[in-house]
């Protein structure tokens, strides 16, 4: 394969949202039934944003959330399926990770169900002790949201 005309790309505006839901609907069991209308809130609220592309066709993409100095997680990597083995997935987490919101960050977090090893090498450790979820279920008696107010820190 002919990978001369592959691009990356850190623009969120390029981004096709039908080829993104076929593409994790080829390439990424977890999110294959993602609507257009979620991923649409999930990449505005997520930087970087890296997608890959191969002239007009989307081949792959990871997104990140961070504080820039503290904290960031990567989610959603995938490579198109024809497109694997060839170096492309391990490019676009750097890509990510250099990215100038994510490269201060003290620790970056994934979470992967079946590509532990593929991590491991780009420099990823497994760690069991910090990760933690909540599957979000509504609250039973939520705070009324007059009741919450917001408030500067002092010395802001």
């Amino acid at each position: 394969m002919d990978y001369r005309h592959i691009q990356f790309c850190d623009r969120k505006s390029q981004i096709d949202y039908y080829q993104l839901k076929q593409l994790f609907h080829l390439g990424a069991f977890w999110a294959k039934d993602r609507k257009i209308e979620d991923w649409q809130v999930a990449i505005a609220n997520s930087n970087p944003v890296i997608s890959v592309w191969d002239n007009q066709k989307l081949i792959g993409l990871a997104r990140a959330t961070s504080d820039g100095i503290y904290r960031g997680t990567i989610w959603d990597v995938v490579i198109h399926p024809d497109y694997r083995g060839a170096g492309l997935g391990r490019k676009l987490v750097e890509t990510v990770l250099s990215h100038p919101q994510m490269s201060r960050v003290e620790r970056v977090y994934l979470m992967t169900t079946h590509q532990q090893s593929f991590y491991e090498r780009i420099g990823f450790e497994v760690n069991s002790s910090t990760t933690m979820v909540l599957y979000n279920q509504p609250l039973v008696t939520p705070v009324p949201s007059k009741a919450l107010q917001s408030q500067e820190s002092p010395g802001v």
